[in-house]
């Protein structure tokens, strides 16, 4: 299989000489193509870090990050707005779409940079909406749509492209249940039948059961993995996380 990222011994400190905070201690894992990824930990365990390094919003203090094939650590400038724009897909927590473009718009205008033409944006459009169950709302502007809503056009626009890797920060956390259960099944068609790669952060061991493996981040260093095995029940592999999570201690709410 091909690596999509290899994240390889990086480090990233926090502070001075006086006052250093090792938040990534030596971190190294593999992801590939067509996985689809967990990461849990405490709050504080370095997981949101990791995520910020890998989608550049922040710099490691040292170790290599690639994504499919290109040191991303060194990017500036146009190569690195041109990473950003087209290796990388992201769906947020807070959903980060446009108020004053409609859904349609929101999904589209990643393509449109890209100098598409509109027939191909239109049937690109039309199709990703077709396969999450958006089609209905296309139309509509953020404040017209409920928040299970917004986030599958979030997820729409995070494929459109179709990026090597799909970063989630936390996807289903301003969700109800009921939404955020369409949610999961819509990014399990992601991975599943449009073989997305998918990087999910997480609190939660319910959306964490949805990925295919977990890592387990504590103090800034892998603590853990596990693997779903092949036909292992969701309800089983969630009970499994569980497990490793009592194993971590601390503060249980913290992790679940």
């Amino acid at each position: 299989m091909d690596e999509i990222l290899k994240v390889k011994h990086i480090e990233k400190y926090y502070g001075n000489k006086g006052n250093l905070t090792k938040a990534i201690n030596d971190l190294s894992f593999v992801v590939e193509k067509g996985e689809y990824v967990g990461i849990m930990g405490a709050s504080g365990s370095g997981k949101t870090t990791l995520l910020n390094c890998i989608s550049t919003i922040d710099k490691v203090t040292s170790g290599s990050i690639q994504v499919g094939g290109t040191e991303i650590t060194s990017l500036k400038g146009s190569h690195l707005n041109r990473f950003r724009r087209e290796d990388l897909g992201f769906i947020f927590q807070d959903f980060n779409l446009l108020d004053t473009m409609t859904a349609y718009e929101n999904i589209a205008l990643a393509l449109s940079i890209q100098k598409i033409k509109a027939k191909e944006i239109n049937k690109r459009v039309m199709e990703i909406a077709g396969q999450l169950g958006i089609v209905e709302i296309l139309g509509k502007y953020p404040y017209q749509m409920s928040g299970g809503q917004k986030q599958r056009v979030a997820a729409a626009r995070a494929v459109i492209t179709k990026p090597k890797l799909v970063l989630a920060d936390e996807p289903t956390g301003a969700l109800d249940s009921k939404a955020a259960r369409m949610l999961l099944q819509s990014m399990e068609y992601l991975n599943r039948d449009l073989n997305t790669t998918i990087l999910m952060v997480t609190h939660d061991a319910f959306t964490a059961s949805y990925a295919n493996r977990i890592i387990f981040i504590k103090d800034g260093q892998v603590f853990t993995e596990l693997l779903k095995e092949a036909g292992e029940a969701r309800k089983t592999f969630f009970n499994r996380i569980i497990d490793v999570v009592t194993l971590l201690g601390g503060e249980l709410q913290d992790v679940v």
